[in-house]
């Protein structure tokens, strides 16, 4: 498929306890692609620059799917972890891909090497849930089930510890594309939020800015939206809610009777729509200006754990 053609391209992305990972049509909310995903239920999903690809991490491995064919196997299995991976992401240009998981680790996997072995592991004391990658592309936040924020240097090999709540586990880490405030949920349902500051050949700083019980339940994940100007926080309690970053004070509550667990969400590259995933087996399309329900994508069997989605023009392929 030509560049031209990938620029275009709005990809949906639903992946859950049913084993299968479904490609959307945005705006019929038809299924036009279903792969199968039989080793394990799907925790995380996350597209690589180009859109070439998706990788979805599971039980002891990580699956990449081809988005520009119709089959329904993966294309490249990146093996020999011992536990559940819950966290996957790409460097901006796609050259490598960084993963977290309940074997208390990060790891960096070069996407040029034709081995599929892991280059650098991160070796943390608890099960990792989270991992968030900065937009300078050299430091890996890594959030771990006994409350803390590891900062890995990825340039360095330095790491430091932040640790919000004691004994709570960290959820979701977000940071924001400016690289100027980050955000984490737990799971007492608090949202913790820092400001970032860094300069040449140092360690990004943290400045804590505001601490919001954004849930009386567990939280299950946080998103800072592409203008920086909005936060979501999903949780066990069936809502996403949404804080505006200036006074983090509440915008919207958005609920469905039937969605209960709200297990991930995702910005529209303008801001002004959200997709959330839920454990009813629907994703869903709001309107953030209204707060209404403008799509549902109904298809899956089982709770939607994970989704991606992307409506920003794609990167060049990188050289492999």
């Amino acid at each position: 498929m030509t560049n031209s053609n990938n620029c275009e391209q709005v990809i949906l992305a639903t992946g859950g306890y049913d084993h299968t990972i479904k490609l959307w049509q945005l705006n019929s909310g038809v299924c036009r692609h279903t792969a199968q995903h039989t080793d394990s239920q799907v925790n995380a999903l996350a597209i690589t620059p180009d859109k070439q690809l998706i990788a979805a991490a599971g039980h002891q491995h990580i699956r990449m799917y081809d988005l520009m064919s119709n089959s329904t196997s993966p294309v490249v299995n990146y093996e020999g972890i011992s536990k559940n991976v819950t966290g996957v992401g790409f460097h901006e240009e796609g050259k490598w891909m960084f993963t977290g998981g309940e074997d208390c680790s990060a790891r960096i996997w070069d996407l040029r090497s034709r081995n599929l072995q892991c280059q650098r592991i991160f070796q943390v004391n608890a099960p990792v849930n989270c991992v968030c990658l900065h937009p300078n592309q050299s430091e890996l936040f890594v959030g771990d089930q006994s409350g803390i924020i590891h900062l890995w240097d990825l340039k360095t090999d330095h790491n430091e510890q932040l640790i919000p709540e004691a004994e709570a586990s960290i959820q979701s880490v977000s940071i924001d594309p400016e690289g100027k405030l980050m955000a984490a949920v737990n799971n007492k349902g608090n949202c913790y939020i820092w400001a970032l500051t860094s300069s040449d050949e140092v360690t990004t700083k943290l400045r804590p800015r505001h601490r919001i019980q954004a849930h009386r339940r567990y939280a299950l994940a946080c998103s800072l939206s592409p203008d920086s100007k909005l936060l979501v926080t999903c949780s066990a309690d069936q809502t996403a809610r949404l804080w505006e970053t200036e006074n983090f004070t509440l915008v919207q509550e958005l609920k469905h009777d039937s969605q209960r667990w709200v297990w991930d969400a995702a910005f529209s590259a303008d801001s002004k729509y959200l997709i959330t995933a839920s454990s009813d087996g629907i994703a869903r399309l709001w309107n953030l200006e209204t707060g209404a329900i403008e799509r549902e994508y109904s298809g899956h069997q089982k709770p939607i754990t994970a989704l991606a989605y992307s409506d920003t023009p794609s990167l060049p392929s990188p050289n492999l």
